[in-house]
């Protein structure tokens, strides 16, 4: 797998003397980017909208998903806001103290029943924050495991998959999309592989968050201790099984962005994926759309964004779909 389980880059030449300073590539942009405002348009708006909290739900939220084109039906297994990584772009302030800290699983499906009805039934557009969503995305893209932290670390994760998928197909939405969006990082876990063979079995998808090509940018944007191979080698594993989406955030920071270095090495990571037999689906690169904890984090420049797409495209030769951070969704 030549250097995939050493995210240092030591062993690569064209990463070799690259100083800690050098990791970012300057934006045109002024130190923290504000993110665009466009306060008339209702649309742009619902789609930088991703709060966790609807009606009474402690855990099952809708939300006009970008990348799902439609409607997503979110459920959050860490309402308690604990997660094993910290990312810097993150819209979850883990300075504040949850009210929830624990998952009623009876409750939980309640609320998932009670959230689908309401979207199959057309009566979520009666709410005022939905009546803005145009006719084509009034549609239920999917049942995504989300939240306010990584879903996989929650101990009863293979049952509560089980039991939601068990849900899907006794309501017949068979063409709803199962999706685990999740950090990869305890894919190598018995108890998550299950999950994951319940999610093949009911129309799943995972998409892996992999923010970085480098251990070095990866400790600066994502803030965790656990190493970057574990990461990869994590996303090798499930991909050799089914087709992965990756999904990557590029953000400025201090004003500035990803090195080309760092780009670099982000497109051999990707590249060692695809030659060990990985199944990478599409990567979905996105920037900043909504207020980060961190303020000195700003959304990526558009045409950045498209730029870092086409190297994509033309090195590792897979689809990337771009998001930037003012966009909506067609």
């Amino acid at each position: 797998m030549g250097d995939l389980l050493d995210p240092s880059g030591a062993t690569s030449s064209a990463l070799a003397g690259l100083k800690p300073r050098c990791r970012f590539r300057e934006c045109t942009v002024s130190l923290v980017q504000r993110l665009p405002e466009r306060p008339t348009d209702r649309h742009f708006l619902l789609h930088r909208d991703h709060s966790r909290h609807f009606e009474q739900n402690l855990y099952v939220y809708p939300v006009l998903s970008r990348r799902s084109r439609g409607i997503s039906v979110g459920i959050n297994l860490n309402s308690d806001q604990v997660c094993n990584f910290d990312c810097v772009y993150c819209q979850v302030d883990r300075r504040t103290t949850s009210q929830v800290t624990d998952v009623d699983e009876e409750q939980l499906l309640r609320e998932l029943e009670e959230t689908l009805e309401l979207v199959l039934s057309g009566r979520l557009y009666l709410d005022q924050r939905f009546a803005s969503v145009p006719d084509p995305l009034r549609r239920l893209n999917d049942i995504a495991f989300s939240g306010d932290g990584e879903p996989t670390t929650y101990p009863g994760f293979a049952p509560i998959v089980r039991d939601v998928a068990a849900f899907k197909k006794k309501r017949r939405l068979d063409g709803v999309k199962l999706v685990l969006i999740t950090n990869a990082t305890m894919l190598h876990r018995p108890h998550v592989r299950e999950a994951l063979a319940t999610l093949d079995a009911s129309n799943g998808e995972i998409w892996a968050k992999l923010d970085a090509g480098t251990e070095a940018y990866y400790r600066t944007i994502d803030r965790t201790k656990i190493p970057l191979k574990r990461v990869l080698a994590n996303i090798l594993d499930a991909a050799r099984a089914r087709p992965v989406v990756i999904q990557s955030l590029l953000l400025c920071l201090n004003g500035q962005g990803p090195s080309e270095l760092e780009v670099e090495a982000y497109c051999r990571r990707l590249g060692e994926i695809v030659a060990a037999g990985g199944q990478i689906a599409r990567v979905q690169l996105y920037t900043v759309a909504r207020t980060p904890a961190v303020a000195e984090v700003g959304p990526l420049p558009n045409e950045e964004l498209e730029r870092f797409g086409e190297i994509i495209r033309r090195r590792v030769g897979i689809t990337v779909d771009i998001y930037n951070a003012a966009m909506a969704v067609s």
